[in-house]
């Protein structure tokens, strides 16, 4: 899946809506109501996104280059905490790739996630998405 959005904001406070805890909680709630990044935010470092059950996904920070590009490669699921690579699910979910691009357009932010994902996934995650780029351009105003 592949989408965008422009946003009237620099690329630095887009950044700090993507990375910063006080604003990435707010817009990925929409996914997940509680949900928490848990990372040092270091390139080859683990990060994983969790609800307040402990249920989520992790993986590893795969690039980061900053106001640019941020890219995780995941390689698993969270259950009540407890990481998950050998179920089926897990096992085909292993290896998919969630990239962020961040770059100039007149002035603005152009701001384009990929993420791999099943057939199954789509629609609903398409959905998700669509309202979190709004929110993730709403807090970038406000930042």
């Amino acid at each position: 899946m592949q989408k965008e959005i422009e946003i009237a904001a620099p690329k630095d406070r887009v950044w700090t809506v993507l990375l910063e805890d006080t604003y990435s909680k707010d817009w990925y709630s929409l996914f997940s109501e509680g949900t928490t990044a848990q990372s040092d935010w270091i390139e080859g470092n683990k990060i994983s996104f969790t609800d307040k059950s402990g249920n989520g996904i992790f993986g590893k920070i795969a690039r980061k280059k900053p106001y640019e590009k941020l890219s995780f490669v995941y390689e698993g699921f969270l259950n009540h905490g407890i990481e998950d690579t050998e179920s089926p699910m897990a096992k085909e979910f292993k290896g998919a790739e969630e990239t962020y691009r961040l770059s100039d357009h007149d002035g603005n932010t152009l701001l384009s996630i990929s993420c791999d994902m099943s057939d199954e996934m789509f629609n609903e995650m398409s959905r998700k998405w669509e309202a979190a780029l709004q929110r993730i351009a709403e807090l970038a105003h406000a930042v």
